[in-house]
C-alpha cells in the first residue's frame, strides 16, 4: 500500500526556508552542545571510580583546574590525574566507592558554557553504603578543536556553607 509523502518541512510556514533551515541547525547544534556536555561530566564518575585516572582527567582543558573543598586546586589534566592517583582516592575506590554526578543546568554562550549540579560520593561501609561526600558543583567550559572541556570545575560540600549554595545560583 503507498503511503503518502512527508510533509513539506515549510508547509503552512510562513518566512524563507533557508530562516527556518538556520534556525534548526542553530536548534540541533544547541542540543548537541547540551548532550557533549552531559557527557563529558558524566563519564568523570565512572573512570574515577573505575581507577582510569587520565581519562577522568582528559575532561579537562590543558589549563583547566579543579576547586575540590578540602583539597585545594588542582591544575591541568596531569594534576587532576595525580590526585586520583593519590593514596586517599586509591583508598577509597579500593573500598568501593561510587562518583555519581546529577542531572546538569547548562547554559550556553557560543563556544563557553557553564554547567551546574550536585555530586555524591558514596562508599562500601561492609554492609552497606553511607553517602561520603555531597557537593554542590558549578563548572565552566570551553570548545576548543570542536571538543568541550571543563576550564574550571568548583566543588563545595553542601554542610550549610554559604559557598556551596552560591553555587547553585544563576
Amino acid at each position: 500500500m503507498p503511503t503518502d509523502p512527508p510533509p513539506d518541512i515549510d508547509a503552512g510556514v510562513a518566512g524563507p526556508s533557508e530562516a527556518r533551515l538556520a534556525r534548526l541547525e542553530a536548534r540541533v547544534r544547541d542540543l548537541e552542545d547540551r548532550e557533549a556536555i552531559r557527557d563529558l561530566i558524566a563519564a568523570y564518575g565512572p573512570a574515577a571510580d573505575s581507577g582510569d585516572c587520565a581519562a577522568a582527567a582528559a575532561a579537562w582543558a590543558a589549563d583547566g583546574s579543579y576547586d575540590i573543598d578540602g583539597f585545594g586546586i588542582v591544575e591541568g589534566p596531569a594534576g587532576i590525574a595525580a590526585i586520583l592517583e593519590g593514596a586517599h582516592h586509591q583508598q577509597l575506590i579500593a573500598g568501593g566507592a561510587a562518583h555519581v554526578l546529577s542531572p546538569l543546568a547548562i547554559t550556553l554562550s557560543g563556544d563557553t558554557a557553564t554547567a551546574v549540579g550536585y555530586s555524591c560520593v558514596f562508599r562500601h561501609t561492609g554492609d552497606g553504603f553511607e553517602a561520603h561526600r555531597v557537593a554542590a558543583n558549578r563548572s565552566t567550559l570551553v570548545r576548543a578543536d570542536g571538543q568541550w572541556r571543563i576550564a574550571r570545575r568548583v566543588n563545595r560540600l553542601l554542610n550549610g556553607a554559604e559557598a556551596a549554595r552560591a553555587l547553585l545560583r544563576p
